[in-house]
């Protein structure tokens, strides 16, 4: 047999056991022997090169590394869908969607997935192309990680349309989701040992599926085994949204297996009905069902609205919620002073995972549930994420059971806690020397957006806050400390702290000494002073010493600086011990003076807007995001009043940012939707 006829026996074999594996569940060889067959011909494919086609089965393995990804645009918008969680408004939109069409009309119901939404573009039947949704408008070409997941077809069969484009959820299988946070917890154990940063777990499978598909390094992308599950295309000769899923199917595609045909109304319900009790069963995460007209004429005659087709419907579940008891309440004490109560359970399954803790938020969320240990309690996860409790079964109560008392002392310190009228949270007023801030204002000093230390860890500082140094004192008090370290003090803290470990580590500690005076400034942990505010601050002042005797009311003179952070600022200065903090810094030799960033712009587009940027974000960072707004002109704000121009909310926005933007009118924004803007 001839290196070419080897290599056309291969692709096909492997392409077979392929569909087996991950369309038809029923394997008809081991991983092993799978493997051994791809490596037979990545090892023909490279002693071959010119007999190795661009649909091989090869490129499944990844392997190339991506030092960006080109922006791309959609030919066709990929839009947002209208949302609702009522039955009520479900039925408006089809009685709405029929009187305009004035004829019978079909719906298509499928399952809405939680995964990251992928356009995959066909040119002679060859995938040339795989882009991100991104803005809706632009993405980002994904096209080498695509094809190592291997229920995507690399080349369609012979007949296809010249030109397609499918549509489809990439995901992660629970599976493979919690085999990686399994590597990582064991990874962490290592890092432990070694006093290293850890590595957060991936909250969910769509947080990771979407890290995962922007991973330079696509063999990282093969390892972690995404699937995809295509819900639409655009090719000629279709003439309903049902003939294209069943066009998918016929070209290798795996559809969604659960979407149904629906004649009417009712037929529609009765389905969202069925599959709310049985959705947790599934592979992967779904909150809700998608409702589309049928007729892609109809489709067209409807039309869209800027952000949204108007053919289509997003019915959301409610977020599930189980039982369970209350056995305990452990307070425990943040960065900032907050005291957090947070529940301890009863193990539950909720929405795929054990839920054993819940957060209670504080004092007065306590009181509203009248909470008793040993209480029935209902627990929710929000947002499909973060767990609460959302009611308590006082009406069942057994006699006897103690009620949760918020404490007046810190439960680190003893200190008497403290609460502004303003405020929902009760603080430790021991800042300086209660032991859990303490170590977080150490990790929020050394973090990646204040002094940037690399290898200094939650785990070696907590170690250097408890050690004795030569002088009899911990190593580790205040940050300035940390500038003092020696190498005898770092191979001191015992096993996997050796002469390499501090020389790294000094020479990151010496680096941070170049940070500019604003990072210095946000790394002390002062309240209310984040990174925008902190530029402002230094920005305005020009140093530390200018801002440390600043009063109040020259503090509010400063455009966006209201009362509440002036008063925050003027009461740290105000403290003998930080003013000893500061000046310990400035003689280690920190950068104690502003030196302005020049910003080349790169378009005047928000020229007059202001901009607050809150939450976590899919494509970008805080970061990034706050820069893409000073590189377009705009000016970042650093609190919600009525002159703010937008709030850009991201997952876990601060809920009274929202709450006061709200009441004021201030319009909120999604990521795509600002990234639509600068578009």
């Amino acid at each position: 047999m001839t290196a070419a006829d080897r290599i056309a026996f291969l692709s096909s074999e492997i392409n077979r056991h392929s569909q087996l594996y991950y369309e038809e569940a029923a394997p008809e060889i081991s991983d092993f022997e799978f493997d051994l067959l791809l490596t037979e011909l990545q090892k023909l494919e490279a002693e071959n090169p010119e007999l190795a086609a661009a649909d091989s089965p090869t490129n499944r393995v990844g392997g190339t590394i991506s030092k960006s990804f080109a922006s791309v645009a959609h030919g066709v918008p990929m839009l947002s869908l209208a949302n609702t969680y009522s039955e009520g408004e479900l039925l408006e939109f089809i009685n709405r969607v029929q009187k305009t069409t004035g004829e019978d009309t079909a719906f298509v119901a499928e399952l809405k997935w939680d995964g990251v939404a992928i356009s995959l573009v066909y040119e002679d039947g060859l995938l040339v192309r795989a882009v991100t949704r991104g803005d809706g408008v632009r993405g980002d070409d994904i096209t080498t990680n695509i094809k190592t997941i291997r229920n995507i077809p690399l080349r369609l069969p012979a007949g296809v349309p010249k030109y397609v484009e499918v549509r489809g959820e990439v995901f992660m299988p629970s599976t493979s989701f919690a085999k990686i946070n399994d590597e990582i917890a064991k990874l962490n154990e290592e890092k432990r040992k070694e006093g290293k940063k850890e590595v957060l777990p991936f909250a969910n499978p769509r947080n990771a599926t979407a890290g995962t598909l922007k991973s330079q390094d696509s063999a990282v992308v093969a390892r972690r085994r995404l699937a995809c599950y295509v819900y639409g295309c655009m090719a000629e000769g279709l003439g309903s949204h049902w003939e294209g899923l069943e066009a998918l199917a016929a070209w290798g595609f795996q559809a969604s297996p659960h979407h149904r045909l629906c004649k009417n109304a009712g037929e529609v319900w009765d389905y969202i009905s069925t599959w709310e009790p049985k959705r947790g069963a599934l592979p992967l995460n779904t909150d809700g069902v998608v409702v589309k007209v049928n007729s892609l004429k109809q489709q067209q005659d409807l039309g869209a609205t800027a952000k949204a087709p108007r053919w289509a419907i997003a019915y959301k579940y409610k977020a599930e919620a189980a039982e369970s008891t209350l056995l305990s309440i452990e307070f425990s004490v943040g960065r900032t002073g907050a005291v957090t109560p947070v529940a301890n359970l009863r193990p539950v399954q909720l929405a795929g995972t054990t839920v054993k803790r819940a957060s209670l938020y504080n004092a007065d969320e306590i009181v509203r549930l009248d909470l008793h240990i040993g209480d029935r309690v209902l627990v929710e996860k929000s947002g499909e994420i973060i767990p609460k409790i959302i009611k308590v079964f006082s009406e069942e109560r057994v006699a006897g059971l103690v009620p949760v008392v918020f404490p007046t002392q810190c439960p680190a310190c003893g200190s008497v806690l403290v609460r502004d009228p303003e405020e929902a949270a009760n603080y430790c007023p021991n800042a300086n020397h209660c032991p859990p801030q303490m170590l977080g204002r150490l990790e929020h000093f050394v973090q990646r957006d204040a002094l940037y230390i690399d290898g200094l860890g939650t785990q070696i500082l907590a170690k250097m806050l408890q050690q004795i140094g030569a002088n009899g004192k911990p190593l580790l008090v205040t940050p300035a400390d940390i500038y003092r370290l020696s190498e005898a003090d770092i191979i001191g803290l015992g096993e996997g702290f050796g002469a390499k470990t501090a020389t790294n580590l000094l020479a990151a500690i010496a680096a941070s000494k170049a940070r500019p005076a604003q990072f210095v400034l946000y790394g002390l942990g002062i309240r209310f002073v984040g990174e925008t505010v902190a530029q402002k601050l230094l920005a305005h002042f020009g140093s530390f010493a200018a801002l440390a005797a600043a009063q109040e009311a020259e503090l509010v003179a400063v455009p966006e600086i209201g009362g509440r952070i002036a008063a925050s600022v003027v009461a740290w200065f105000g403290n003998t011990e930080n003013q000893e903090l500061i000046a310990d810094l400035a003689a280690l030799g920190l950068q104690m003076e502003y030196v302005a960033e020049a910003v080349e712009l790169e378009s005047e587009v928000l020229a007059g807007v202001s901009v607050l940027v809150s939450g976590v974000f899919e494509r970008h960072s805080r970061e990034a995001l706050e820069r893409m707004i000073v590189v377009h002109g705009g000016k970042l704000a650093s609190g919600v009043s009525a002159k703010l121009s937008y709030l850009l909310v991201g997952d876990k926005a601060g809920p009274s940012k929202i709450e006061k933007a709200k009441k004021l009118g201030v319009q909120m924004i999604g990521e795509e939707e600002f990234l639509a803007m600068l578009s």
